[in-house]
């Protein structure tokens, strides 16, 4: 890891004010003080800051619930970001989001630093489900269900949707399980049978479920459990 990137997730300290910290000679590597923000670190390395020895950063495992009008980005020239969401020391941090979710569409998402645990949620090849909950414009016609378990032809694309699992709740309700991401892909599935997606809800990713206790735009830690299901 670069040392820049180092000290950020270690101290919770901005970009800009690690590079007046290296700027100072304020930080010593095994022993000799080094200004190269791009220096790479490795775990036996010995990092000083402030005459202590700085922790290697523990990567951080997270659920939010997010809320409408937020785009999954760090920064937007016309919506809130998730990263607002999150404490000054968190955002210091380089985030990863597992599965983004449009701005009109709440719920789960998964945040972390670790890139590997990352790849893990969003390869093709590992196929996560996720589940969305579904609110609809007009009643949901029973014949859905076969028509999505077989796949759905999705207006410009070459290939069919793989099999999905849809779970009628009520009239105008129901659970969608995906193992894609495709681009607005709920929105299209519903559209291509005539029907349109009113609301959105992602609930869970792979075996993790959102928590309820969290209000919209809430987060906390994953529990060792749960990274253990994934």
């Amino acid at each position: 890891m670069r040392l820049d990137k180092y000290l950020a997730h270690a101290t919770g300290l901005s970009r800009k004010e690690v590079k007046r910290v290296l700027h100072r000679k304020a930080i010593k590597v095994n022993g000799t003080i080094v200004r190269d923000a791009s220096l790479k670190i490795v775990a036996a390395d010995e990092v000083i800051f402030q005459e202590q020895v700085i922790s290697a950063p523990q990567h951080r495992y997270l659920m939010l619930n997010k809320p409408q009008g937020y785009v999954c980005s760090n920064d937007d020239p016309t919506h809130p970001t998730i990263a607002g969401l999150l404490d000054t020391e968190i955002r210091a941090s380089e985030l990863n989001i597992a599965g983004r979710l449009d701005v009109d569409t709440t719920g789960l998402l998964l945040i972390t630093t670790d890139g590997q645990w990352l790849h893990k949620i969003t390869s093709p090849n590992h196929k996560q489900p996720k589940r969305y909950l579904v609110e609809t414009a007009d009643p949901i016609d029973p014949a859905a269900i076969k028509l999505f378990a077989k796949g759905i032809e999705l207006k410009g694309e070459k290939h069919f949707t793989k099999p999905a699992v849809l779970e009628i709740i009520e009239t105008h309700i129901a659970y969608l399980t995906l193992t894609e991401g495709k681009y607005h892909q709920v929105k299209r599935m519903f559209a291509a049978i005539g029907n349109k997606v009113l609301e959105l809800h992602r609930d869970r990713i792979g075996s993790i479920v959102l928590d309820e206790s969290l209000a919209l735009g809430e987060y906390r830690a994953l529990t060792e459990d749960e990274l253990a299901k994934l």
